[in-house]
């Protein structure tokens, strides 16, 4: 259990200075921006992450529903918040994505692969609108980049929950299943 501290640590960390992924409206238009988007902020990069593992982890079908569903709702997010949808709690509500997903990873929860697909597809969703709210010119080449490090991003995190599947390795994978939801309660924290 003590090998969990400088993980949890670690995760934490990434909080000392506030990193959302979209602090600044109109920072997005460029291939570039939108390929930098997801790795720019603990909240996007770490429930993009989880979706992956999680979805390895329930196996079966959920390993390409839950991934899949995950880029289209994110892109229709995007195209949402492209055409003018207003939503006032877009950053509390990718707080609490990453608060669940580190649950459900925590937990190894099990649902049925619709259920998940839904879940994911209402958090990706939310992750879609925060890049939308960004994009200002150039929006093909930015939705391309962004979409493309979430995919590498969920990939990261299928072979994070396929390498955590192992009897010895399933404890440090709830544990940074739990250090995710505590960073999702800190960044919701200082959203609220």
């Amino acid at each position: 259990m003590m090998r969990i501290v400088p993980l949890c640590v670690a995760m934490l960390s990434v909080l000392a200075a506030p990193a959302f992924a979209h602090p600044v409206l109109g920072a997005g238009s460029s291939f570039d921006a939108g390929l930098v988007h997801p790795f720019s902020g603990a909240d996007h990069l770490i429930a993009i992450t989880l979706v992956g593992t999680w979805s390895a982890l329930v196996g079966g079908s959920a390993r390409a529903v839950w991934p899949l569903t995950f880029l289209i709702a994110m892109v229709g997010g995007f195209a949402a918040a492209s055409a003018g949808l207003e939503m006032g709690f877009v950053e509390a509500a990718i707080s609490l994505s990453v608060v669940a997903l580190g649950a459900f990873v925590a937990f190894e929860f099990r649902m049925p692969v619709m259920l998940g697909a839904a879940a994911v597809g209402l958090f990706a969703f939310f992750h879609g609108h925060a890049h939308g709210t960004e994009a200002i010119s150039m929006l093909v080449p930015y939705v391309i980049g962004f979409t493309m490090a979430t995919a590498a991003l969920l990939l990261m995190g299928m072979m994070v929950g396929y390498w955590g599947r192992s009897a010895t390795r399933s404890g440090l994978l709830r544990a940074a299943g739990v250090c995710a939801g505590l960073v999702g309660l800190l960044v919701l924290g200082g959203v609220a």
